[in-house]
Formats: structure tokens, sequence, C-alpha cells
């Protein structure tokens, strides 16, 4: 294989061209041949050969045709929607949801499977979910996998996504300790050994989605921040303009201590900001104070959420003093994160988060401020995510979406074993003959 001064082969060249005219069409929008070249940075000629092999593969279609100022009309390109599809899934804290999405992540199925009782993480049910789920949304929209690019998977708690044999979960909070989810989804057989499951933290999914498609489209750093029974964040940095390299980590913000021998917190801990701001804790706090947060039964915390903001809008005196608390509280935890990130935007998301934000985001903001440093507090904003409650499906979605750019738009990418320089090779022989010798 030839190799260019800067070690890349022909091969990387080819994949890095055909990766920069798919990114540049899937965010752009249609563009024609003519557009492509400026927008990526390539000459016409490798535009059109590009080109020539990914309308060959199915990969591009037109999109229509303009004119152009003098000259003769411009055909239009487009992403092909059909010729690759994702499943997004989002393991959450009261079920599992399974979505089927092609190339231009317009859903194509959907299905959701509870966990009883509800929080109950065993293990086995929830691959069992996932296993069925994903047969359910293939039936349903009566896709195979032959164009399959993979299965993401957002989960809580700490992945390792480098461990042998696969993603490993590291789930304090729900009883996951060094759990082996990818082989374990990978025994079940649910699909060919091509397909990958890729596995990462429900807030960083959450996070790549709105940085790709939502409330932080533009920004080049954002802190996205999952609010549900729990909380957790996640840190999104992006260097291009289309929003297409994204890099993220997960952070486990909710188990930052605030209270130095504080209320326990759910991962044993005492004091941590999730025993102070998670749905779970913030209706436990209301509970101790006299609301009626579904006591003696199995609690519904939608339900129960919707009876505290009921109360407070009701001038509950009660209701109104904890969300006024888990605002202060949820304020001083964004503090930490601008202090220490000096992001340019703070987005909150989670199911518990969009009910809640309307309620508490002003106060969120004025207590955020308040404890923030005013250099870094005075450049960032804090707002709602943008894309709902599907927001970590989504985001699930984009990690095979993501590897697919990666490979230009390779299905499987089957790199043949890379050769060794040329001195490796001479001193292995001579060793050998050396030994050989002795």
């Amino acid at each position: 294989m030839t190799t260019g001064r800067s070690g890349r082969t022909v091969r990387d060249l080819r994949r890095g061209n055909r990766s920069a005219v798919l990114q540049r069409l899937y965010f752009g929008g249609p563009m024609s041949r003519q557009e492509l070249g400026p927008a990526t940075g390539l000459s016409s000629g490798s535009i059109s050969n590009v080109v020539g092999e990914l309308v060959a593969d199915g990969l591009l279609e037109e999109a229509g045709v303009v004119d152009s100022d003098g000259g003769r009309p411009r055909t239009l390109l487009r992403v092909t929607p059909g010729s690759a599809h994702m499943i997004g899934i989002d393991v959450g804290e009261t079920r599992v949801r399974v979505e089927l999405f092609d190339l231009s992540l317009t859903e194509l199925a959907r299905t959701e499977m509870p966990l009883l009782p509800r929080g109950c993480y065993d293990v086995g049910p929830i691959v069992a979910h996932i296993q069925a789920g994903i047969a359910t949304v293939l039936a349903e929209a009566g896709v195979g996998t032959e164009r399959l690019l993979g299965v993401g998977i957002g989960v809580p708690g700490i992945v390792d996504r480098e461990a042998p044999g696969g993603a490993v979960v590291h789930g304090q909070t729900i009883g996951w300790d060094a759990v082996p989810l990818e082989a374990l989804l990978r025994a079940t057989g649910a699909l060919p050994e091509e397909v990958p499951y890729i596995i990462d933290n429900g807030a960083r999914t959450l996070g790549q989605a709105e940085m790709w498609f939502g409330a932080g489209r533009g920004a080049r750093e954002a802190v996205v921040v999952l609010f549900g029974s729990g909380v957790g964040a996640s840190l999104i940095t992006d260097g291009s303009p289309d929003g297409s390299k994204t890099e993220g980590t997960s952070l486990e913000w909710g188990h930052l201590t605030v209270s130095v021998r504080g209320r326990r917190c759910r991962c044993g801990a005492l004091g941590c900001l999730e025993a102070y701001t998670g749905a779970e804790s913030l209706l436990a706090r209301w509970a101790e104070r006299g609301g009626d947060a579904g006591a003696g039964g199995e609690v519904d915390e939608e339900q129960a959420l919707s009876a505290l903001l009921a109360a407070a809008r009701a001038a509950d005196p009660v209701a109104q003093e904890v969300l006024e608390e888990t605002a202060e509280y949820l304020g001083a935890g964004l503090s930490d994160l601008i202090n220490l990130f000096q992001p340019e935007r703070i987005l909150i998301g989670g199911w518990a988060g969009l009910m809640l934000g309307p309620y508490v985001l002003g106060a969120v903001r004025k207590y955020a401020t308040r404890y923030s440093l005013p250099h870094p507090a005075g450049r960032v904003s804090i707002g709602m995510g943008a894309l709902g409650h599907d927001a970590v499906t989504v985001g699930a979605a984009t990690l095979p979406l993501s590897a697919f750019f990666a490979t230009g738009g390779r299905h499987a990418p089957s790199e043949p074993p890379a050769e060794q320089p040329g001195w490796q090779t001479s001193l292995e022989v001579r060793s050998g003959a050396v030994g050989h010798r002795g």
C-alpha cells in the first residue's frame, strides 16, 4: 500500500475524502458538485471521483436542479435517507425505549418496555428487553440487518468501551458492578456479528444529540445536563462548523459533594448533589415536609412531580420552598461546571428537567451566577434542550452514525492488517537467522 509523507495511505485519503463529502452534505443540506469543492477543500477532480463512488454505493442521490448565474443548471446532491439504518436505545429509569431510524434520523419504528418493578435494573431482563425491542422495530418497519449501521445504547453509569470483550458498564446507583453489557448482548445472537453495539453514558448521548441537532448546535463547548430520578451531565466539545466531529465526556456530576455529612445519596455516599436535586430526592424532601408524594405505595415519579408542580402553582408554601431549594442546589452545582470548564452553553434535558424547567429555570440561572466566578458566568447561557424526551435515543443512534462517517460511508470497515515497516521485518529476519545459527 502506497504511503505518503504524512504516513497516510491512499486508502486513508480516499476514506477521508468520502467522509468529508458525506458530512458536508449531511449537515449542510443539498449541494451541487461545484459547491462541494470549496466547502470541503477538495479539488474538482476529487469531488467528481468521490461523488461517483458514493452515488454508485447508493449513499448519494440527486435532489433537484437549481439555476446558476449565466451557466448551466446545477444538480443538487443529498445523502440518500434509505441507504442505511440505525437503532438508538435509551435504558431509562422506568423503561427501555428502542427506536429505528433511517440515515436522515427519521423515525421508522419504536417500542417501549417498562422496567417492572419500576426502576429495576436486573441485567437479564434489560438484555431481554433490548433483544426483543430490536426484533420488534425491525419487523415493524420491514427492515433487514444488511443496511443496519449499528445499535447505539445510552445507559446510566460509567462505560468502559476499551474493556477486553467489549463495553463494560459501572453503574453504582443502579447496582451494576462491571456488567459486560456488550458481551451479553452479543451472546443473544439478535444481530449478525458485523453489526456493532456501541454503548455510552446516556448523558453523553443526550449531549451529542443536542450539539448535532438541538439547542447546542453552533456552540464550541456546552455542558448538557440529564435531569431525571438522578442527575448527570456531559461536557461536549465541537471543533467543526457542521457538528460532525463532536467529542464528549460524561461527567459524574451528580456525585459531587455539596454538603459534608449531608443527605445520603442512592450511590451510598453522603451529601451528593443528586441527593438534593434528582427527582427522587426532591420528592422525598417534599414528602418529609408533608407533601403528597405517593407515600404508602409504589411512587410514579412523573405523576408525583406533576402534583408538586400543581401545588406550587396553587401557592403551596412547602412545594414552593422545595422547588426554590432545588433550584439553588442546581445553580450551585452548575457553578462548579461553569468555573471548571467555562462552557458557552449549559442545556438542561431529561424527563424531570423538561417538566421542571419552565418553573425553576430563572432561579437556576440566578443561583448559578451567584455562585460562579464573574468572568465565566458572564459568557455562559443556561437554557433548555430542544429535542424533548427522545433526545437520548436520537443521541444513541448518532453513535453508529459517527462511526459510519469515520469510515467514509463503509458499512463494514474491514481493513487488511497493516504492513509493518521494512526495517522491522529486516530485524526480525536477521534475529531469526541469528537464533537459528545459535
